[in-house]
């Protein structure tokens, strides 16, 4: 890999880090705890996540638990995960909060997998748009008597195949979310 398509490369491996990111916070219907990344608590007085208040673990298959270093944090974690959007309630038993995963229905499965479909597409996108903005970059260094036309051509099929890897590491991506998400 040449040090001219190095930052290309860069934020290509980015695009796909936060397609990942962002897939992990899809409930396929399992116990999952990076669902929980973007819930925060007011924690005195500062908007804190909740791994960084307490234990999450996954107990089993479809359930979540939440023990609180502090108990008193309890009731606003209930709260804040009643609030968010994940679509489960809380049970507090004074000790721990148990989120208990529903089976997602088919119906639901399947606009799961639409929506990973739709993510997986945006990432590809951003992945093209970078290759577009390097394939303008070495057009203007060639124009600027920086490159050969060789370099030029050098750099654009290395540019293609970092391209083509990224695009298959997303498909690769978003085919296992969908075989997760429509395991039963």
């Amino acid at each position: 890999m040449s040090s001219t398509t190095k930052p290309f490369e860069e934020k290509m491996n980015a695009s796909v880090n936060h397609l990942i990111h962002e897939l992990a916070s899809i409930r396929a219907g399992r116990a999952n705890p990076a669902i929980l990344d973007k819930i925060t608590v007011d924690y005195y007085g500062s908007p804190t996540p909740i791994q960084q208040i307490a234990a999450v673990a996954v107990a089993e298959a479809r359930i979540l638990t939440i023990s609180p270093w502090d108990r008193s944090m309890l009731k606003p974690i209930s709260k804040a995960i009643q609030t968010s959007d994940i679509g489960i309630n809380p049970i507090d038993d004074g000790q721990v909060i148990r989120l208990v995963f529903p089976a997602p229905t088919e119906e639901r499965r399947k606009q799961l997998t639409k929506d990973v479909k739709k993510q997986g597409e945006d990432a590809k996108t951003a992945v093209r748009n970078i290759r577009r903005d390097a394939m303008d970059k070495f057009k203007a260094m060639k124009k600027a008597g920086e490159l050969t036309e060789d370099d030029q051509k050098k750099l654009e099929e290395e540019t293609q195949k970092l391209t083509d890897k990224y695009v298959k590491l997303i498909d690769d991506t978003c085919a296992d979310k969908n075989k997760e998400i429509m395991e039963v």
